[in-house]
């Protein structure tokens, strides 16, 4: 699920292409206000709903890393104009959530041996677009509950359970854009405090719709686990029943589980061995077998590849 919030411009047609340039420009010049708001919403259920995934399938990480932001400039312009369209509300939550994640904290992460400073100003810049993202999200889910927001400050879980499987997009993107700039701000208090929300959203969202994704519920509870207050059992007990549940709801195509469970329980349990294991199976999957994961693939196995360079700074007996 890396980067299908970024197919938001899903189709080299030319044809196509022109259409929404058209459409662009007429929402943006329409001098009546009920024309602009039809192109408005024309042009971003044409967006959101695209399902080609042009982004998703690219080959070229550093492509998508310089196109992105014109994408999601767009979806945030159109949604200026029309606020509560829940698809472009799920394009920005999850494009600025995968944006943030692929081509912003892992720089960020890269960086820190040999540019600390650097490294943190990029973080920085990370948790500001995974709040972003997470703002978009919880907009989307109160364009169908309204004063939902409010309702999860006060009581998370009884505020989750209004939620129905259609919100299980936005459940998960807003549990993972806030799940991940909680992750990156051990820190700042106030939102290490917003992990009750957290966990009603990705609950939730698990109840409704286990197979989301191809299990990405489930690969974000592998790290979840590990940190979840008041968890019953054992937490890597916990983590590895969702990591075998990625892996069967993916067919095993997918890194990210296997990335996530050497990161969150291999390196806290020191298991250097099963952390080389994991890695190199990421590292084996054939990103083209699966178009739809292939760019999110490739991102993982960056990541590995990273991790497999610091395994001697990870752990306290290593070979290395």
């Amino acid at each position: 699920m890396l980067c299908s919030g970024l197919n938001i411009v899903s189709r080299a047609n030319g044809g196509w292409r022109r259409s929404l340039s058209f459409a662009a420009a007429l929402a943006i010049s329409a001098g009546g206000c009920s024309i602009k708001h039809v192109a408005v919403n024309k042009l971003g259920d044409a967006l959101a709903g695209s399902t080609s995934g042009t982004f998703a399938s690219d080959d070229d990480p550093e492509l998508i890393k310089a196109a992105a932001p014109f994408s999601l400039k767009l979806v945030e312009a159109l949604l200026e104009e029309s606020p509560e369209h829940r698809g472009l509300l799920f394009a920005a939550a999850s494009g600025f959530t995968e944006y943030g994640f692929a081509f912003v904290q892992q720089d960020a992460d890269e960086m820190e041996d040999h540019d600390l400073a650097a490294a943190i100003a990029m973080r920085d810049r990370a948790r500001r677009l995974f709040l972003r993202a997470r703002n978009y999200g919880l907009r989307g889910l109160a364009a169908n509950h309204r004063g939902f927001e409010k309702a999860l400050h006060e009581n998370p879980k009884a505020a989750a359970r209004i939620a129905k499987k259609a919100d299980v997009p936005l459940l998960y993107w807003t549990a993972a854009s806030w799940g991940s700039a909680i992750s990156i701000s051990k820190d700042n208090a106030d939102l290490i405090g917003d992990l009750p929300m957290v966990e009603a959203l990705i609950d939730r969202a698990l109840e409704l719709d286990e197979s989301y994704g191809g299990g990405a519920i489930h690969s974000f509870l592998i790290s979840y686990e590990m940190s979840r207050p008041n968890g019953a059992g054992d937490p890597a007990e916990r983590a590895r029943k969702h990591f075998d549940r990625a892996m069967e709801l993916s067919n095993g195509q997918q890194a990210g589980p296997l990335v996530s469970l050497a990161e969150a329980v291999c390196v806290q349990k020191q298991d250097a061995k099963q952390f080389e294991s994991l890695l190199n199976r990421a590292l084996a999957i054939n990103p083209d077998l699966k178009p739809e994961w292939r760019l999110q693939n490739l991102i993982m196995q960056r990541r590995a590849k990273w991790l497999l360079a610091r395994e001697d700074q990870l752990f306290l007996n290593s070979k290395n």
